[in-house]
This record gives C-alpha cells, sequence and structure tokens, in this order.
C-alpha cells in the first residue's frame, strides 16, 4: 500500500484529529479542491520523516529500489536542500571542491555557508547549436592534478538546457583521488526509465545524486529525492544536515506525490513511458522539416531528448521574441527563452493535443517567417548564450568577512553598462535557469557586464539587479 492510499483510507475513517493542521481534514471549510482531506502530521502510524521506522522507510527504500540506489531520501523542500546538503556534508569548512560553473545557484549558496573554495570548470561554448556543452573528463583530470587539496566535485547533469556530461567518466577519474563526485541531476529524474534516455548518473557511477521528481515526472512542486551509494560520500553526514535543513513539519501530501510517483515507476513503467516515447519521438522527427526555425540537437548521449530547443536564429530573431511569439498568439508557454531559442519541457504528462499544438504552432511560425510576415518586426541584438569566465577576487564568504567591516569597505550601486572592473557583491544570475553570471567576490569584465545589460535591454528577468535602470552591487573601492 503506498501512502497516498494510506492516507486516503485514514481519512475516510472516523478518526477525528485533536493535532495539526489546522483545517482539521474538513472539505467544507474553505469551500475548494485542495487536498485538505489527507494533510496530516507526524501522528499514529504515519511514520516521521527524520526518524522514518515505517511507512515512510518503506516509501524511501521503493525509491531507492526503483533508481538503483543504495540508500534514497525524500526531499520536501526540493533540489535545493539536497544540494545543499550534500555540499555540506562532504566538505570540511574552508576545504577545495570543483565546481561545474553552470551549477544551479544552491552550490554556490553552499560554498558560501561552508566558506569553500572553489575551482570552476567552464563548459565549452558550441557557436554552431548555441549551447554550452557539458563538463569534458580531461578538464576534471586536469583540475585535480592541478590542485590536489580539492576534497569534492560538483557537477550539473543534464543541464537545464538538456546537454549532458560524461558521467562515467568523470566518476572515474573523481574517484582516482578518493573523493566524492556530487550530481545535480534535477531534470533527468526520467533518465533510466526507457531506452530512449540516458542511463540515470547513478548507474554511471555518482556517489550522490539529486532528482527533482517534478520537474520531468508526475510529482508535485517541491519534491525531489537524494540518492546515495558507495563508500565516497559521507553518507552519515549528508543525513545529518538533511535532518538540519529539512522542515520538521514535512508534508504529507508532497511525500504521497514521491510515493505515487516511485510507484508508477516499479509497476506501470511501460504503460506510462511507451506512449510517451512514440508521440516524442513523431513530434521531434515533424520538427525536422521546419526551414526557418531549427530543431537543435546533438549527437549520442549527449542530450536529453526530453527537451525540446527550437532556434530562432537563421530568423535573425531572437528567442524572446519567438517566445513571446508562441505565448500571446497560441497560447504556449515555453519553458524558458534564452538568446537565440526557446525551451519546451515534455514529460510522461503531456498529451498528443499538447504535441500537436506545439507542431501546428511552430510551422505556421515557420511559414510566416518563410513568407517574411515577420521583416517588419524590430529586431533585436541576440545575446549569445556563452558563459563568460570571471576572475574570483574574493570568496564569496571572505567577501562577506570584509563587508562585516564597514570602515574598510563599503559598497555602492552602478549601472551594468559602467560595472565592469569593479568586485561584485551579489549574485547575478537568469532566471531561469538560476546559473549565475557573476558570484559575490568575483571582477565584472566588460563581457559579462555587456551580457547582463543586453539581456536586461531585452526584457530577460535578472536576479540581482536594482531598480529598472540594472544597477548592481559592488565593492566602492574594488
Amino acid at each position: 500500500m503506498t501512502l497516498y492510499q494510506r492516507l486516503n483510507e485514514y481519512s475516510e475513517s472516523d478518526y477525528y484529529g485533536f493535532h495539526m493542521p489546522g483545517h482539521k481534514r474538513n472539505r467544507n471549510l474553505m469551500g475548494n479542491e485542495l487536498p485538505y482531506s489527507i494533510d496530516i502530521t507526524e501522528i499514529e502510524g504515519f511514520d516521521d520523516l527524520h526518524h522514518a521506522a515505517n511507512v515512510l522507510k518503506e516509501a524511501q527504500e521503493r525509491a531507492a529500489r526503483v533508481y538503483g540506489a543504495q540508500e534514497s531520501h525524500f526531499l520536501i523542500n526540493g533540489s535545493t536542500a539536497g544540494i545543499l546538503s550534500a555540499v555540506l556534508g562532504n566538505t570540511q569548512r574552508g576545504d577545495a571542491v570543483l565546481v561545474a560553473r553552470n551549477c544551479h545557484k544552491s552550490v554556490y549558496h553552499g560554498i558560501y555557508l561552508n566558506d569553500l573554495k572553489p575551482y570552476y570548470l567552464y563548459p565549452e561554448f558550441r557557436q554552431d547549436i548555441e549551447l554550452n556543452t557539458g563538463i569534458s573528463v580531461s578538464a576534471v583530470k586536469t583540475a585535480l592534478k592541478e590542485h590536489s587539496e580539492i576534497r569534492a566535485v560538483i557537477i550539473v547533469s543534464p543541464t537545464y538546457d538538456g546537454v549532458l556530461s560524461d558521467v562515467r567518466g568523470i566518476a572515474q577519474a573523481v574517484h582516482e583521488k578518493g573523493i566524492p563526485l556530487i550530481v545535480d541531476e534535477a531534470h533527468g529524474a526520467h533518465f533510466g526509465f526507457h531506452p530512449y534516455f540516458p542511463e540515470n548518473a547513478l548507474a554511471k557511477g555518482a556517489d550522490v545524486v539529486i532528482h527533482s521528481v517534478h520537474k520531468t515526472l508526475p510529482a508535485l512542486t517541491q519534491s525531489a529525492l537524494l540518492h546515495m551509494q558507495g563508500s565516497y560520500a559521507n553518507r552519515r553526514k549528508v543525513r545529518k544536515y538533511l535532518d538540519m535543513l529539512q522542515s520538521s513539519s514535512p508534508s504529507y501530501i508532497l511525500m504521497a506525490g514521491i510515493d505515487a510517483c516511485m510507484d508508477m515507476l516499479e509497476n506501470r513503467r511501460e504503460e506510462v513511458f511507451d506512449p510517451y516515447v512514440d508521440r516524442l519521438k513523431a513530434l521531434r522527427e515533424s520538427l525536422r522539416e521546419l526551414k526557418a526555425l531549427r530543431l537543435i540537437e546533438t549527437e549520442g548521449e549527449t542530450y536529453d531528448p526530453s527537451k525540446l530547443l527550437i532556434s530562432a536564429g537563421d530568423t535573425g530573431l531572437s528567442g524572446r521574441q519567438l517566445y513571446r511569439k508562441l505565448l500571446e498568439e497560441y497560447h504556449l508557454q515555453m519553458e524558458m527563452a534564452a538568446g537565440s531559442y526557446v525551451l519546451a519541457m515534455t514529460a510522461v504528462g503531456d498529451t498528443k493535443e499538447g504535441f500537436d499544438r506545439l507542431r501546428d504552432a511552430l510551422f505556421a511560425i515557420d511559414a510566416q517567417v518563410l513568407e517574411g510576415r515577420w521583416k517588419d518586426m524590430p529586431i533585436r541584438k541576440r545575446v549569445c548564450g556563452r558563459l563568460p569566465a570571471a576572475e574570483m577576487v574574493y570568496t564569496s564568504y571572505e567577501l562577506e568577512a570584509l563587508l562585516e567591516n564597514a570602515k574598510a569597505h563599503g559598497v555602492q550601486f552602478v549601472p551594468w553598462q559602467k560595472a565592469a572592473g569593479y568586485i561584485s557583491t551579489e549574485y547575478a544570475y537568469l532566471y531561469p535557469p538560476g546559473i549565475p553570471l557573476i558570484v559575490p567576490g568575483e571582477r565584472i569584465t566588460e563581457e559579462i557586464a555587456d551580457m547582463c545589460a543586453a539581456y536586461h535591454t531585452l526584457g530577460f528577468t535578472i536576479e540581482g539587479l536594482k531598480g529598472e535602470e540594472g544597477y548592481i552591487e559592488v565593492l566602492e573601492n574594488g
């Protein structure tokens, strides 16, 4: 019996709750369809996430079995809680870590919290498809050879755009140094459940893997999993941080959603994935016939085919313009707009009708471009999506220590156009995907300043900028 089934059975019983939460499982009170009837706290018979011994222990063991992990843990604070626990649990204060520079902001928060010294690996940028590629094994080996003090390696695979790194090769290189590999596989929770998709990072040797089950599987927003295996990771310490960083009042609705998803993967995998993959293959095949627009694809297992990247690069238009057209004229909400392309995320929950609408809209726009119907639209300068390198002057923790001494170091706000040369005291990142373009303690280059100014002008959301004019906080004398 799944957790959801247990909760539903309990909701239909005559038990009356003199306990939290305050809605008392009364569906009629609020006059809506929210699942009050199965929203409970840690009552008799329903276990405790932080000391799981029965139903939640069984549910997490089911997740481990499904993914092939030695242990799995429910995350009800999203993948962020898992990433923070993985980083903090596998480092000591002041340690050096090797980090893919295109990691999610939560990795950087972990670096700050443990006063870590990061060495960054920048992905190469492929101009032909305007994508940042994966992290190479050779780059990992070189960095580990040059910096013997590194105590953990952290990468993201797949990226927000669906690009994979060679996790198996990287894991082998990392394990030769006797240290753990942490993989943010938040966007790859569906990996390994159909031959059309790559194996997951656990099967490739990663020590700690984080999945956002809500991103590409039918689970509720904010639900995720952390998996561990092997002897390189400090599993005891990771568990300790999970206990510290997750709510002491975990949502049974979120946990039931995770468990229901695991039940589907264990018992109905083919039933769910086979028709989805058939529809996805047919859609990708049809989109290869686009003339002006273009379906961005890479070779082999370097790319997650569930992600549809549609480039407007050959049209002279920006990804933002294509995004707005799809939204406003066809009522199709894309996941993200980049400089020259849009990203459509697909998952097992997608319907044939949804795929058909997207296909028809893209071909209609394609025809309009070919007919010249877009020629009078204002052509805006596109922004290159390459992740620019920056000079790290201070670690984020060192910078915070400096700022505590206001007499020595003050701050000021400068517009992006004039920010080059200053040391940033803020993160600046596009959201989505939440990858920092600049990290506190880094010196802003001309390239970064120009890129952020361009993104701001084009209407992209850049977290970290202040005011309508796009100001960034920097050191006064840096």
